[in-house]
């Protein structure tokens, strides 16, 4: 059992056990804790800790654990029905906008929300703790902790080494990127936030990939932008429905994921990386690269492309990249890359909304991607990524024969499911849940009605190939006859 799993159960059993303490009595001691559960102090000290921030009991340092006193409510609850009128009358902001603003999160939550332990999460978009480098993180926190200067405030655009580490790394050895270029940002959504809320006013569209990741729209519609979907097809955005949507809104951005496009897998074609930097140069718009899967390479992958930022001296792409996915959904690390005046619009944004991100947090990454372990960590990955991919397509071809993708791909972390015509595809997520394992409904990828029904399933959130296996199966008991 690994320790957040033994750390929850602890903290279930002490909180059923308080209904029996009245207020104010104290618990029993951590050793006697440690002796009774047979966990270890670590796991007591968490269990105390997670019990504590819910307001269960208070710690008195030399005297104990004691349940807390009941929070007594006063007065009765006020009306608050007149927010929904306030939340919503947002006045337009030109004669082309699409309304009040649209706070939909649901795509993202969706990745975000931790299934109860007897589901097997084919859902989410993190790396699980048995792929993370736990190890060299914390030795890259220790390091920045001993770092003179770890704790003051950083420049606002972020520590010039790890700005210089993110050029290099976004455009390669002697490329034209250099730190002046690159902005430091609290991961790849913070960056996508910035990103759109500089180049796209209120009430414009801004041009999408159809389907996208459902964070963007949701950052697009916060932003009060009308996000237009183009085409996907196997080899990456249709440039010649980008043409066309471009000429038909005169939109200023174009939000593209070139590599391991989520959720597709697809990788934008030779052909059409020269058509889509061309498309939009000759539209006076700029693209948005959102490189989040680079590092999320399988071992089995041919060479990758260059981003389409390393070539690109007219400054038309605007660069997301982060190291949160490739490491630990806390390292919330990413960069953001251009070249002319749109770098100071978008550093402007980004101070006005955050100031900077945490000196700490860019000292840790410094370490991390400067120390041997991130590379071995890498190699380690890509071959992980690689079996975890082949199992699931394994199990899918024994289980599932027809959902089987047509294309493999060769990095990410996702497999994405054509179901068959007529399929409610909610009501397979619902059943499938029922059955024990989580899966993700192909609605939210998409900025109007769907082409056709699918399913996303992700394969990185589970201990390993075991709960992989048994997920299609419980997912090929919710459709039978697929």
């Amino acid at each position: 059992m690994n320790e957040s799993s033994s750390v929850a159960q602890l903290a279930a059993i002490l909180r059923n056990e308080l209904n029996r303490y009245p207020e104010g009595e104290k618990l029993p001691s951590s050793r006697a804790l440690v002796t009774q559960y047979q966990v270890s102090p670590v796991t007591v000290s968490r269990a105390i800790a997670t019990l504590a921030a819910e307001g269960l009991v208070t710690s008195r340092p030399g005297a104990g654990v004691f349940k807390a006193t009941a929070r007594r409510v006063t007065g009765a609850l006020g009306d608050v029905s007149w927010q929904e009128v306030a939340l919503s009358a947002d006045p337009p902001h030109s004669a082309v906008d699409a309304g009040p603003r649209r706070m939909d999160a649901t795509g993202v939550l969706a990745t975000l929300t931790t299934p109860p332990p007897e589901v097997i999460d084919l859902n989410g978009g993190y790396l699980h703790a048995t792929l993370q480098p736990e190890r060299a993180l914390a030795a890259a926190l220790a390091r920045a902790g001993r770092r003179p200067g770890t704790w003051s405030r950083p420049p606002v655009e972020g520590l010039t080494e790890l700005r210089e580490w993110f050029a290099r790394d976004i455009s390669g050895p002697g490329g034209s990127l250099n730190a002046s270029d690159v902005l430091i940002t609290a991961g790849g959504q913070s960056a996508l936030t910035t990103a759109l809320r500089a180049l796209a006013a209120p009430g414009s569209p801004v041009l999408v990939e159809s389907p996208t990741y459902p964070g963007m729209l949701a950052v697009a519609r916060a932003a009060g932008l009308r996000p237009v979907p183009v085409p996907v097809d196997a080899d990456g955005v249709r440039t010649d429905l980008l043409a066309e949507a471009f000429e038909a809104t005169r939109a200023r951005a174009f939000v593209c994921q070139p590599l391991f496009h989520n959720p597709t897998g697809t990788v934008l074609s030779p052909q059409r990386r020269a058509e889509v930097l061309g498309i939009a140069r000759a539209a006076g718009a700029f693209l948005i690269e959102d490189d989040f899967a680079r590092r999320l390479v399988h071992a089995d992958s041919p060479p990758l492309p260059l981003p389409l930022a390393a070539d690109d001296p007219d400054g038309v792409v605007v660069h997301v990249r982060s190291l949160t996915k490739a490491a630990s959904p806390s390292l919330r690390i990413g960069a953001l890359s251009a070249r002319g005046p749109v770098l100071e619009r978008l550093r402007a944004i980004q101070v006005v909304d955050s100031f900077f991100v945490p000196r700490p947090l860019q000292e840790t990454a410094l370490e991390l991607v400067g120390s041997p372990a991130w590379a071995g960590h890498l190699r380690a990955l890509a071959g992980a990524l690689r079996e975890r991919r082949t199992t699931l397509l394994t199990a899918l071809s024994s289980a599932l024969p027809k959902l089987v993708p047509q294309q493999t791909p060769h990095g990410g972390y996702h497999l994405w499911l054509r179901l068959p015509d007529g399929t409610d595809e909610h009501a397979v997520a619902a059943t499938a849940l029922r059955h024990g394992v989580a899966v993700t409904p192909g609605t939210p990828y998409f900025t109007a009605e769907p082409p056709a029904p699918h399913l996303r399933l992700s394969y990185v959130s589970t201990p390993g190939p075991a709960q992989l296996k048994e997920g299609i199966q419980r997912l090929s008991e919710s459709l039978p006859g697929a």
